[in-house]
């Protein structure tokens, strides 16, 4: 297997660098590290959220999280004892009780 290093030009501690090579290398330093943000971004989302995760972006209590799963205002599912939610659900719950007023 030959070494990747090989093909490269030989450095010696007499040569300088640059400025212009060190702009070279920032611009192709960020322009590496643009690619990495726009690849890996931000996490999408998560799909399904705990109760207190939902309890704590609706700012409401275990007992109205409660009321809203036994009225079935808000499906659920649950898994092993524990209970998850859709955001599409919650989105759907408020966007089916939006009121305009006249």
């Amino acid at each position: 297997m030959k070494n990747p290093l090989e093909n490269r030009p030989r450095l010696y501690r007499e040569q300088l660098l640059t400025v212009e090579d060190m702009e070279q290398f920032k611009f192709e330093l960020l322009e590496a590290m643009k690619k990495l943000l726009k690849s890996n971004g931000t996490p999408p989302p998560k799909k399904w959220l705990k109760t207190d995760e939902v309890r704590k972006i609706l700012g409401i209590s275990a007992g109205k999280l409660l009321n809203l799963r036994i009225n079935g205002t808000l499906p659920y599912t649950k898994i092993g004892g524990v209970i998850y939610y859709d955001q599409d659900d919650i989105q759907q719950m408020f966007s089916s009780r939006k009121f305009q007023h006249p």
